[in-house]
């Protein structure tokens, strides 16, 4: 496996030092998500494993697989120092009520994850049940990750005309409950990661999905309240990726599709050029 990393180091003064990262984090989407299995899972994270912090299992995949399976993609993720994360099904065991939740942490630590995925939005819990959970989660020495999302209107991002130096300024009129749906974003976030919760994580659907349709206004207030390092992104694509890069550097947290890994990796700084057939497999590409 050494032969991999040999073109790449890390310093401890770089803005990615080292695994395990605090910040710069690159969380990555299951490819087995897409049955491309786990030979492709494995020569990926050979391959670009440095790059990876961690492998997210999404659309409630890890309740459809053996467990046997599943507890095979964990070791694998872990022997590349890479930490596995649930996605939002939590929300399924929180309708069976707390004792049911408390049984699918447990079950999500047997299984080797090491962090729990919280919608905040999708579950409408009450903000104390909601830091309940968060708790429930520490206490059995998991990581928690609340998942928030922010919900406005097309109308609400700006035209073209309303853009200055790649940047956009905010409409003169704007809805007063957007403001008020972020400011108790914002709010629930804080108290979560004074509970206890790792990272706050931000559904791309309507802040950051398409970067011609970034609300900037929204992010930079999201960012400037919970800090950098412990907020996490989605990156859909690309284009979003090297906003998020070029706009807050490399040690901003993103989520992207295992297809982006090296693209971001790129995007933030690495000498590692534009083709990278020569260091990926040819699996890589058939995904």
């Amino acid at each position: 496996m050494g032969s991999y990393y040999a073109w790449k180091s890390f310093s401890e003064d770089e803005d990615r030092p080292e695994k395990p990262r605090r910040y710069g984090v690159t969380e990555m989407r299951n490819p087995s998500d897409s049955l491309v299995g786990q030979d492709a899972l494995q020569e990926i994270l050979e391959t670009m494993g440095q790059f990876v912090d961690g492998l997210k299992f999404s659309g409630g995949s890890n309740s459809s697989m053996p467990e046997s399976f599943v507890k095979e993609i964990t070791d694998l993720a872990h022997r590349h120092n890479i930490y596995v994360s649930t996605d939002d099904w939590a929300e399924h065991q929180l309708r069976k009520g707390p004792s049911s939740f408390k049984q699918y942490v447990e079950e999500c630590k047997r299984l080797g994850f090491d962090t729990i995925e919280l919608n905040a939005g999708s579950l409408k819990l009450p903000e104390e049940s909601l830091l309940r959970f968060v708790h429930t989660i520490k206490s059995s020495g998991l990581k928690a990750k609340p998942l928030f999302a922010v919900k406005f209107d097309r109308s609400e991002i700006p035209a073209i005309s309303d853009r200055a130096f790649g940047a956009y300024i905010a409409p003169v009129q704007q809805n007063s409950e957007i403001v008020e749906d972020v400011n108790l974003l914002i709010r629930k976030a804080e108290r979560c990661l004074e509970a206890g919760a790792d990272m706050i994580m931000i559904d791309a659907d309507n802040v950051c999905k398409y970067a011609d349709a970034l609300r900037t206004d929204i992010i930079a207030k999201i960012i400037g309240r919970l800090g950098l390092d412990k907020t996490m992104f989605e990156a859909s694509n690309s284009r979003t990726s090297e906003w998020f890069v070029k706009r807050y550097g490399p040690r901003v947290n993103l989520f992207v599709d295992h297809s982006e890994v090296m693209n971001l990796e790129c995007l933030r700084g690495s000498n590692l050029g534009r083709n990278h057939t020569s260091i990926l497999g040819s699996s890589f590409f058939l995904m």
